[in-house]
């Protein structure tokens, strides 16, 4: 990791950038975290309520590839548009909603196409374009911080993360698996976790195949009496076209542990989130989830989502809790968007296309560029570190055996979180934004985001 603060004559978003180079982890083996794991810092006891804010589809480039100091779009960048017969460049998309473009397992193989990166246009064209019609799909298509300004105060004010990735290359359903259990499996007998293997596409897709019978986080959390709460914008529905979190963002209602814990009363509406923060009552771990229409998943709108985790942040930092809290924001999956970033290799199931992600916190390096490789692993890693002693998700250590093939917490190469906070430092204070901001030059206008009013027609979902 590369980190340098902003100088002070610099403009308002110029920030450092570091890299981090790709290496192979084919071979990772199971590895526990007695003896591999170094000492953690006890700074990071100050940190007693973890946020996690997972948003819809978005790449790093879609959203931050203009930013200043960011690994961003490379100059004279030019993809294959085999349709149109020619290259297309990016370009500035000031439109408020986009399309669903093609993202599951064999989308994301096709985009990074060997890791040439190339492939985003000629996959959308082939999937969603019509026979002698007009099509330009609008993967290369990239926000500007006039497009999202919350967005981008939080990445200039706390830690922009530009080497996030999705834990696997594929679609939403696996992505969420992965932010809770650090794996994405099929069962052929879900009472026994052992008959659990990898499976980055799901055999239904368009449905959860429950239940899970491999082990999640809250299995540990429990086990230690650690508080958590997973958290539904508008409750659960079953129906994507309904308002709720659509079954394939709300998964850890499907594992078998959380039953068998007697732990299903910690998923709850947002609305008791809302009111926990207020009182001060949050619980260690929280894992929060969006309706459709906030989820920024094409077509929803860009300023409904905005608007929405500005409204979930706002909230914590009202809180009397904001001076213990870390929020760690991100997105699922890349949506079929563009990135240039070719992904590192860490076993059979990832890593997928990059994505954006920030951590906001009293504590945060203000106006750093964290440039380690992250993924949600580094999420899990961190609560375990903070609140687990360092244990694992790990078959041989954890009390719940299963067939995952790595414990990828463990994963050579995995960024460490705590390298994002100076625990030093007085704490920063709360950043409260408008939910609309004025600025935006999204189109159409007025910002119809800030109603979150967008139709939902049959089929305008085809993927998620």
């Amino acid at each position: 990791m590369r980190h340098r603060r902003r100088s002070r004559l610099a403009p308002a978003y110029l920030l450092a950038v570091g890299a981090v180079a790709a290496v192979s982890l084919a071979v990772l083996a199971k590895q526990t975290s007695t003896g591999n794991s170094p000492a953690i810092p006890a700074g990071i006891h100050k940190i007693k309520h973890v946020i996690v804010i997972m948003q819809e589809n978005r790449s790093f480039d879609s959203y931050f590839g203009t930013f200043p100091g960011a690994d961003g779009i490379p100059a004279g960048t030019c993809l294959p548009d085999p349709r149109n017969r020619g290259c297309a460049k990016p370009w500035v998309d000031h439109h408020d909603s986009n399309g669903d473009d093609p993202h599951y397992q064999p989308d994301f193989l096709a985009d990074v196409a060997g890791g040439k990166m190339n492939g985003f246009i000629a996959e959308a064209e082939k999937m969603m374009c019509k026979p002698d019609q007009p099509c330009h799909p609008d993967v290369m298509g990239y926000h500007v911080g006039s497009d999202i300004p919350n967005y981008w105060a939080y990445a200039s004010n706390f830690v922009l993360q530009d080497h996030m990735f999705e834990a696997a290359g594929s679609w939403s359903l696996t992505a969420h698996l992965y932010e809770v259990s650090g794996w994405s499996a099929k069962c052929a007998h879900p009472d026994d976790p052992m008959t659990c293997v990898s499976s980055a596409n799901p055999p239904n897709r368009k449905s959860r195949p429950t239940p899970f019978g491999w082990t999640d986080l809250t299995y540990l959390l429990h086990k230690n009496h650690v508080s958590w709460g997973y958290y539904l914008d508008h409750g659960a529905v079953s129906d994507q076209h309904k308002s709720g979190v659509w079954v394939i963002w709300n998964v850890l209602p499907g594992f078998t542990d959380v039953h068998q814990d007697g732990q299903t009363g910690n998923i709850r509406s947002l609305w008791n989130f809302y009111q926990q923060a207020k009182a001060g009552t949050l619980p260690k771990v929280s894992w929060i989830s969006p309706d459709v229409r906030d989820s920024e998943h094409g077509p929803a709108l860009v300023s409904s989502g905005q608007r929405y985790v500005t409204k979930v942040i706002n909230a914590v930092m009202r809180s009397p809790e904001w001076n213990s809290t870390a929020i760690f924001l991100t997105w699922d999956d890349w949506g079929g968007f563009y990135d240039h970033v070719k992904p590192p290799t860490v076993d059979a199931m990832g890593y997928g296309i990059r994505v954006p992600g920030i951590m906001i916190s009293p504590y945060a390096r203000q106006g750093y560029i964290d440039s380690q490789r992250l993924t949600t692993d580094a999420y899990l890693k961190f609560i375990e570190d903070d609140f687990l002693g360092g244990a694992r998700l790990d078959p041989a250590t954890d009390g719940r055996p299963d067939q995952r093939p790595d414990v990828r917490e463990n994963a050579p190469g995995l960024g460490d979180l705590i390298k994002e906070f100076d625990f030093n430092q007085a704490p920063l204070p709360p950043l409260i934004l408008k939910p609309c901001p004025a600025n935006t030059t999204l189109i159409p206008k007025p910002l119809p985001g800030c109603d979150g009013k967008v139709p939902l027609h049959a089929n305008t979902w085809g993927n998620s």
